[in-house]
């Protein structure tokens, strides 16, 4: 029969500890206590300790969730997406502002040109007007976006420190369990053990200590992975903020270009307004002059019938004139080049159907100009367009009173340049039928000779037989 259990030793009464135990003996001292003084419990105990690393070493670490690192990860890539389109949106709005800046510059070349073409400059500021409109736009959406992006800093910026405090207060309460476990006033769990009145006991001490293990695991894990998440949101937080200093960079040198082609637009349409009002007063005298002569309906009608009668009689014997001066080898076979303006004013007539009633009928138009109209004061140099001989010099012989006194020069076989209404007096044609002239030479002034409403220069190109617009020539 096993032989009777020796009576357990009494408790301390201040800390519960085994009777006989100090802290500074130590775990080993009280072990070897007990097994003197109990060595049936003392044997158990201890086989039990030995269980306990392998229940702990064994247990799986508790899971924790990832949703604070997963939701910072997706962030990441979100941002990166934005980015990507930010650029190519930059990308755009910098396609965009190129092609203005050409347009500009073609606008400004034709507006400071000789002789600015008003329908065709008019049409390229209304373009200049669309794209300026599509850039201001796609620059609006950057603007709002560099909005979202400084509000996302903060946010991004506030949420940071909020979540490295939460991290910091749990490091700080795992610190103190820690500390608390481990004090050396506090009783070691073996001596826990050592104390208890029954297996029981042991088994809650035990089941205790585990507990607060599993709990410290709990808390440890999760502090590693809010560490981990903490780092992906100040990632995403620096180049959030690296993101927006860009854009707004961007967007400053976009503002800079935009306001630049803003003023642009406005001096083309200053420029414009210029031009055509100078045009409207050219047009409002001749219109009151053309007036006078069309109220008798009849006679109007008659000048119109003479002209054109005139214009192909004329052409005839040019025709000849240039047969005469082939056979005499002063006329090229063809013309390498452009031709220059012969005269800067303003433009009252462009080449082609017209409005104007005192031009005649050709083709499917009621009113044809067959040339350029260019107003410029009396007695103003005229210039050849480009090298070739002289045709003709003088009054057109077929014109009805007043005659218009004209210049025609051969540049080829195939290209001849016309100038109408130059003077005939003080200041009559520099140059005379057969004279080889060269490109910008002086040859003529204008004057108000003929059928015409006030001082100004007809300029005509014929290619081929055919009555061209100039403005392919120069």
């Amino acid at each position: 029969m096993a032989a009777e259990l020796p009576e357990p030793r009494p408790l301390a009464p201040a800390t519960g500890r085994a009777a006989g135990w100090s802290p500074r003996r130590g775990p080993a001292a009280a072990i070897r206590a007990a097994v003197r003084a109990r060595p049936r419990v003392a044997g158990r105990l201890l086989a039990f300790l030995l269980v306990i690393p392998l229940v702990v070493g064994v247990a799986a670490p508790p899971r924790v969730s990832g949703d604070d690192l997963a939701n910072a990860q997706a962030r990441q890539q979100a941002l990166q997406q934005k980015i990507a389109d930010q650029k190519a949106e930059v990308a755009r709005l910098q396609g965009l502002q190129a092609g203005l800046a050409s347009d500009i510059a073609s606008t400004s070349k034709a507006l400071g040109g000789i002789n600015a073409d008003l329908a065709a400059t008019k049409k390229l500021i209304s373009g200049m007007t669309t794209k300026i409109a599509a850039v201001q736009a796609v620059y609006t959406d950057l603007v709002g976006q560099l909005g979202l992006l400084d509000r996302q800093v903060v946010a991004l910026g506030q949420e940071q420190t909020q979540k490295a405090q939460e991290l910091a207060d749990r490091k700080a309460m795992l610190a103190a369990r820690v500390r608390e476990a481990y004090r050396t006033d506090r009783t070691p769990i073996v001596q826990q053990l050592l104390a208890a009145g029954s297996i029981a006991d042991v088994l809650q001490d035990v089941g205790s200590y585990l507990d607060l293990g599993g709990q410290d695991q709990a808390m440890a894990a999760r502090i590693m992975q809010d560490q981990q998440a903490l780092d992906a949101l100040h990632a995403l937080f620096v180049e959030t903020r690296a993101a927006k200093d860009e854009l707004r960079q961007e967007t400053l040198a976009q503002k800079g270009q935009l306001d630049g082609q803003m003023a642009d637009l406005r001096a083309a349409n200053a420029r414009l307004a210029v031009l055509q009002a100078a045009t409207a007063r050219q047009l409002a005298i001749q219109r009151t002059t053309w007036a006078k002569i069309a109220k008798n309906a009849a006679s109007a009608k008659q000048a119109l019938a003479a002209d054109a009668k005139s214009q192909r009689e004329i052409a005839a014997q040019i025709a000849t004139l240039l047969e005469r001066q082939r056979q005499f080898g002063n006329v090229p076979s063809a013309f390498n080049g452009t031709l220059i303006w012969p005269l800067g004013g303003v433009i009252t007539q462009e080449f082609g159907c017209t409005g104007v009633v005192w031009e005649p009928a050709i083709g499917g138009c009621p009113h044809f100009h067959q040339g350029i109209d260019i107003a410029a004061p009396m007695y103003t140099p005229i210039h050849a367009a480009g090298d070739g001989v002289v045709l003709f010099a003088g009054p057109n012989p077929y014109d009805p009173y007043p005659k218009a006194w004209i210049v025609i020069i051969a540049h080829s076989d195939n290209l001849l340049s016309w100038y109408a209404h130059v003077d005939n007096g003080a200041h009559g044609p520099a140059v005379a039928a057969g004279d080889s002239v060269k490109a910008g030479q002086v040859i003529a002034y204008v004057g108000m000779t003929g059928n015409t409403t006030g001082p100004h220069l007809h300029w005509g190109i014929q290619y081929n037989g055919d009555f061209v617009n100039p403005r392919l020539f120069v």
